[in-house]
């Protein structure tokens, strides 16, 4: 295939994966959004607490193996080989999921306790949700490596209209309580299930030597770290606000960040599949789609922070209620941030497809540590304030340190 017409199967692929995961979005946000004017501040607090908990679970445990079987299916199918190996992923992810569930029964007493306010609906509500999101992550990977998005699409879109569908039901009297809202969180995962066979069903599996599997652990090592720094930036900010109430003014804060790295997942899951397989077959990626991408982010980033700075406070009254200032330059600062952090995203995508994972996982380990000292610093007294801008530094020097690395040459990092 020549290079036109990679870019045109690229472009495409991430428009219609765009679609599906733009309404992912939509319906996610409504979902915390409806979920705040039918639950009290406190019980909001403790499902944004369980969200946040979920999220940075299964982003690391699981969004490794969907990274790593992305780019070994496409760079196979690129190759000309059609026989993808399966088992070593699924071994990966079920050592994963075996080793959550191991810590969550440790620490039962501790997070119901102290995370969810002695709500035992919502520990189990996390750890039914983590085990099943092991196998929408593990139909993620192998749906985008055949860059079958239509399907990928359809799958994440079907979870967030189950997730919806809850918090609705409250909010016109089917059902009532935070337990109710809370079940949608694991409805979602469980309903996406029903497309995990039929994914799988499509290939007999196979056998893959030592050598590649240690390869494969190892970048899914990396990637699990990257992941666990990304979620450090949107995540941590939450977990430490000691008062449940404010927890939830935080989340919804950081939300204006979280919703478009959501929508951005489309632009990752198709950039990664197609860089992987331009590396194999041409041995250097498109730096074309990563400058494209770049410019959208910087466009669409700096349209977010300017609308804030005239209607952000007016607009998250509306959302989630009144009874919190947001501050319109803080709100402002959150969107610079996910600028940054979204051009991050796209530059770690090139670093994975060009063998550099070890090395792009230093630099977001970096950038998490930072902000987590500049989160433990009081510095800054008001904590809303605190994670807005912590958040757009870390992301800033997030974004430099991988400019810098791209500019290397590839050598430089053996």
């Amino acid at each position: 295939m020549s290079g036109s017409a990679e870019a045109r199967g690229y472009a495409r692929g991430a428009r219609v994966l765009s679609v599906g995961i733009a309404a992912t979005g939509v319906f996610t946000f409504a979902y915390f959004a409806v979920a705040s004017h039918v639950l009290g501040r406190d019980e909001y607090g403790a499902i944004s607490t369980l969200w946040a908990i979920l999220f940075v679970t299964i982003s690391v445990i699981y969004r490794p193996v969907e990274q790593l079987l992305s780019r070994t299916i496409a760079d196979a199918r690129a190759r000309g080989v059609h026989q993808h190996e399966l088992r070593g992923p699924a071994t990966i992810q079920l050592a994963f999921a075996a080793v959550f569930l191991l810590v969550a029964l440790a620490l039962h007493g501790t997070l119901r306790d102290k995370a969810f306010d002695g709500s035992g609906a919502l520990y189990w509500v996390l750890v039914g949700a983590t085990l099943a999101y092991a196998g929408s992550y593990f139909a993620r990977g192998y749906l985008a490596g055949h860059q079958w998005f239509g399907l990928y699409g359809g799958l994440v879109l079907f979870e967030s209209l189950s997730r919806f569908c809850f918090p609705v039901a409250v909010a016109v009297g089917i059902a009532s309580g935070q337990t109710a809202v809370a079940l949608g969180i694991l409805a979602a995962p469980v309903a996406s299930l029903l497309v995990v066979p039929w994914a799988i069903s499509r290939h007999a599996g196979g056998a893959s030597g030592e050598g590649a599997t240690r390869e494969s652990a190892g970048f899914a090592m990396a990637v699990a770290a990257i992941q666990l720094a990304e979620q450090t930036l949107v995540t941590i900010a939450v977990l430490l606000v000691p008062d449940a109430g404010l927890r939830g003014v935080v989340f919804n804060a950081l939300l204006i960040a979280r919703a478009p790295l959501q929508l951005f997942q489309a632009i990752q899951t198709s950039l990664l599949p197609h860089l992987a397989g331009i590396e194999a077959t041409e041995g250097a990626d498109d730096d074309r789609a990563v400058r494209v991408t770049i410019m959208a982010i910087a466009t669409f980033a700096g349209a977010c922070a300017i609308g804030l700075l005239l209607v952000g406070p007016w607009v998250m009254d509306l959302a989630f209620g009144k009874g919190f200032a947001y501050g319109r330059i803080g709100l402002a600062a959150v969107a610079v941030g996910m600028g940054f952090h979204l051009t991050a995203g796209t530059l770690n995508q090139a670093a994975l497809a060009g063998g550099r994972a070890a090395q792009a996982a230093r630099a977001w380990l970096l950038a998490a540590a930072a902000f987590v000292i500049w989160m433990l610093l009081p510095i800054v007294d008001d904590r809303l304030a605190r994670a807005e801008f912590g958040y757009l530094g870390a992301a800033a020097l997030l974004c430099a340190q991988l400019v810098r690395m791209r500019g290397q040459s590839p050598q430089s990092h053996s």
